[in-house]
């Protein structure tokens, strides 16, 4: 898959997901992805490169990095808590979505109770769901 088609297949998953908005706090180079304030996924061609960055628990994130040459480490972020994709043969859209899903919940379930927007384990069934 190609930079932009992943680019496109991110960030219409992130607008599936409760309680999202796009800001550009950093320029419109930047589309930053936000649940209630907090980013969980950024899109960029800063660096001549279509990239999607997302957060990721540091376990997942070593092992994802191990397994495709298309993931690495966060571009300007904590390099154990986010990563980076960019276009290649390895990614597909069940993987990029699985991914967007994730970073998204690793933020909700950091929100207090009140402010998740879903509770974590509302779209952990959703993700079971036959497709």
């Amino acid at each position: 898959m190609n930079g932009k088609k992943l680019q496109q297949m991110a960030a219409e998953c992130a607008e599936g997901l409760p309680g999202t908005v796009l800001e550009h706090p950093f320029g419109p180079e930047w589309d930053v992805h936000k649940v209630r304030g907090k980013v969980f996924m950024l899109i960029t061609d800063v660096t001549g490169e279509p990239m999607v960055i997302l957060k990721a628990a540091p376990d997942e994130a070593a092992a994802l990095r191990k397994q495709h040459a298309e993931i690495t480490p966060g571009y300007h972020m904590n390099k154990r808590h986010w990563i980076t994709l960019q276009g290649g043969d390895s990614l597909d859209r069940g993987l990029v979505e699985e991914l967007v899903t994730d970073s998204y919940m690793l933020v909700v379930a950091k929100l207090p109770t009140a402010q998740q927007p879903l509770a974590p384990a509302a779209v952990a069934r959703r993700n079971q769901a036959p497709r």
